[in-house]
């Protein structure tokens, strides 16, 4: 499959793709992990992107390789959107989870 898009000069576009997709994918997750979680789900980001760094650095396929940069640096850049995701939730522009009573 990656020779066919390497000979085909579709590496950059699906790059591009890929990283439109994976941007488009961690904007929800921001918002739901700040939803039912708080602030404190910064840390899976963290742990995910170290993980796809390390994957990334041992990858021999190139393009699989930037995909997982992608992932990676987009799991790093969520953290702060994290943080952001809160005062935009202070401000009322996104709903603020009740915590449940427990009966």
């Amino acid at each position: 499959m990656f020779d066919f898009i390497e000979l085909n000069n579709l590496t950059g576009l699906v790059i591009g793709f890929f990283s439109f997709f994976v941007i488009g994918l961690f904007h929800p997750l921001v918002i739901k992990g700040e939803y039912y979680f708080g602030v404190k789900c910064w840390w899976a980001f963290l742990v995910w992107g170290i993980v796809c760094s390390i994957l990334s650095l041992c990858c021999d396929e190139l393009i699989l390789s930037v995909f997982l940069g992608v992932v990676a640096f987009s799991s790093f850049w969520s953290i702060g959107e994290v943080f952001e995701q809160r005062k935009r939730v202070e401000r009322g522009w996104f709903p603020k989870r009740e915590n449940k009573s427990t009966k």
